[in-house]
C-alpha cells in the first residue's frame, strides 16, 4: 500500500526531480514523482506547496539542484491575530487561540462537535482558482467571480461590460460582488495586468496569481475608503507568513532571486507603473486616490512583495482560494477536520468545513 513520504523523504526527491525537469507543470510532474516512486503517495496541493515556499518557479532546475547546508536553527512561520474578525458570521462552533511563539494562532472548538458535522461555510477572500479553473474563466465557460461552470445553455450569463474581456458571471450579484478585484485584472479595464497573468499561468506560479488578486482587491479597497481599507488589510495583515529565503536555505536549496525579480517586475508594471501612457492612462481611472505610504510600501517594495508571495503559499486553500477563517487552520497528519467543495453547480469557490471525527470540546482543528 502507498505511503506518504516526510518531508525529509520528500524535499530531496522534489529538489532532484526539479533540476531535471523545470518546465514540468505541477500535473505531469506529480505523475513523475510517482512514477519514480510507486511507494508514495503526495498529493499535487503538497507538492505545489513545497516548491512554492521554496521559490522554486520553472527554468530554475540548476538552483533546484545545488545544496547547502541545513541550518541548525529551524525557522517557523510568523503569525498574528486578527482582532476584527468576526468568527460568529461563520459559525459559533470554534474560536480562534493563539499558542506560543511558535505554533502562532490556530481554531479550537468551542463545543463538542460530532462526526460528519459541518462545522462552517465560507466564501473566498479572494479566489485565485487552480489553473483548469482559471483556463475555464478564460475561455468564457465558468463565473470570473465565484467560478461555478456555466453551460453553453445557461440562460442568466452575463458578459463584463467593458470589450475585450472574456469574463463571464453567471448572475448580476457575481458581476456586482466582482468589482472588488476584477476591475484591475480585467484585460479591458488594466491591459498593464495581462503580463502578470499571462506569465504567472505560464510557469504555473500561484502564490503570484494569488497576490496579484489580492493587490487589486487592497488597492480597490483604498479607493471605497479607510473604513474598507482597514477590513481588507486586518485580513490580509494577520496572514502567516514566513521569509522565501529563509525556507530556501532552511531545507539546503538557494533562492531563486531571478524568478522572484521578474515576478516582482510584472506585479509592479500591472498595478503601479505601467510601461506605456496608454496603460498609465487607463490604470489612473481605476486608481484615482493616492496610496498611503505603508501600503505602498507592502504592495510594491520588493521584500515586502516577497512577504506577499509567502502569505499566498502558506494561506491558499488546495483549490486557490484564501480564506479568512479557514486560514487559521493548521496542518496535522492526522486532521479531525477536512474541506469539500459541495455546492458546485451554484457556489464551487464555497468550502464547507466538516468533521472527520468526533471533536472535543478545547481541541484544537487541524486538516491535512
Amino acid at each position: 500500500m502507498p505511503v506518504s513520504p516526510s518531508d525529509e523523504e520528500l524535499i530531496p526527491a522534489i529538489k532532484d526531480l526539479r533540476g531535471a525537469n523545470p518546465t514540468l507543470g505541477i500535473t505531469k510532474f506529480q505523475a513523475l514523482l510517482l512514477e519514480t516512486h510507486k511507494e508514495w503517495t503526495v498529493s499535487e496541493k503538497r507538492i505545489r506547496k513545497i516548491l512554492q515556499q521554496l521559490g522554486l518557479g520553472p527554468q530554475n532546475g540548476s538552483d533546484a539542484a545545488s545544496s547547502k547546508s541545513k541550518s541548525n536553527g529551524k525557522q517557523y512561520p510568523s503569525s498574528k491575530l486578527n482582532e476584527a474578525l468576526d468568527v460568529k458570521q461563520w459559525t459559533s462552533k470554534v474560536e480562534v487561540k493563539h499558542f506560543g511563539k511558535l505554533k502562532g494562532k490556530g481554531l479550537v472548538a468551542s463545543e463538542d462537535i460530532a462526526e460528519d458535522e459541518t462545522i462552517w461555510k465560507e466564501d473566498p477572500f479572494i479566489i485565485a482558482p487552480e489553473w483548469e479553473i482559471w483556463d475555464a474563466q478564460r475561455a468564457s465557460v465558468a463565473c470570473m467571480h465565484c467560478t461555478t461552470p456555466i453551460p453553453p445553455s445557461a440562460t442568466l450569463q452575463i458578459s463584463c461590460p467593458h470589450t475585450p474581456c472574456p469574463a463571464k458571471f453567471c448572475s448580476r450579484l457575481c458581476l456586482s460582488r466582482s468589482a472588488a478585484v476584477h476591475p484591475l485584472l480585467c484585460p479591458a479595464q488594466n491591459p498593464a495586468s495581462l503580463p502578470l497573468l499571462r506569465w504567472a499561468r505560464e510557469v504555473e506560479w500561484m502564490a503570484v496569481h494569488a497576490w496579484a488578486h489580492t493587490t487589486a482587491k487592497i488597492l480597490l479597497a483604498n479607493e471605497k475608503g479607510a473604513d474598507e481599507l482597514a477590513a481588507v488589510r486586518s485580513i490580509v495583515d494577520s496572514l502567516a507568513t514566513f521569509s522565501l529565503s529563509d525556507r530556501a536555505r532552511d531545507i539546503g536549496v538557494e533562492p531563486d532571486h531571478d524568478a522572484w525579480k521578474k515576478a516582482h517586475s510584472f506585479h509592479v508594471a500591472a498595478f503601479h507603473e505601467p510601461s506605456t501612457a496608454a496603460e498609465k492612462k487607463k490604470l489612473s481611472k481605476l486608481i484615482r486616490k493616492p496610496l498611503p505610504a505603508d501600503l505602498a510600501q507592502q504592495l510594491f517594495d520588493y521584500d515586502a512583495y516577497l512577504e506577499g508571495l509567502s502569505r499566498m503559499s502558506l494561506n491558499l486553500e488546495a483549490h486557490g482560494g484564501l480564506y479568512a477563517l479557514h486560514s487559521h487552520l493548521n496542518h496535522s497528519c492526522q486532521p479531525n477536520a477536512s474541506i469539500r467543495h459541495l455546492q458546485q453547480r451554484t457556489t464551487l469557490a464555497r468550502i464547507t468545513v466538516l468533521a472527520r471525527r468526533p471533536i472535543k470540546k478545547g481541541e484544537e482543528l487541524t486538516i491535512s
